[in-house]
């Protein structure tokens, strides 16, 4: 013999198990709350970070980037370059880019180049380099559980 549902019992399940997700959802909601000031890294947020990630945003660094698995898949990861390369490689690589005449001269002067990625040069001056390798500093001391995956990004 089946059992069969009444309204007043399809409606308990339904009011259970709604009770039963909400609480759920506050208790991991609460878990998550007490938890996120060990892995934000706020206590090293200064303005210098804070006019990196304007200078990110601003030049669209996430369109070929990937900052900890979020943005493009373009180019190199960068939420640990810092402990991969250092403050001075990355002042220095962003220094060295490229003008875009000097690439499209390049690219024209060796066909073979043509097809390569090339990081543009956004002509930042020496404040907005400082502010941008903060920034990267300050992601690269988020606690992202070991994410990229790989060391090189």
């Amino acid at each position: 013999m089946a059992a069969s549902f009444t309204k007043s019992t399809a409606r308990n399940i339904f009011y259970g198990g709604s009770l039963f997700f909400v609480l759920v959802f506050l208790a991991m909601t609460f878990q998550t709350e007490q938890t996120i000031s060990k892995y934000d890294n706020s206590e090293n947020l200064t303005p210098a970070v804070v006019r990196g990630k304007k200078l990110w945003e601003v030049n669209n660094c996430g369109g070929c980037h990937t900052l900890l698995g979020e943005g493009a898949y373009f180019a190199p990861e960068l939420g640990n370059v810092y402990t991969r390369r250092g403050a001075e490689f990355i002042k220095i690589w962003m220094k060295s880019r490229p003008t875009n005449e000097e690439w499209l001269k390049m690219r024209a002067a060796s066909p073979d180049v043509s097809h390569r990625r090339q990081m543009p040069n956004f002509n930042l001056n020496d404040q907005q380099v400082d502010d941008m390798v903060e920034f990267l500093k300050y992601t690269n001391g988020i606690n992202s559980g070991n994410w990229p995956p790989t060391k090189e990004g």
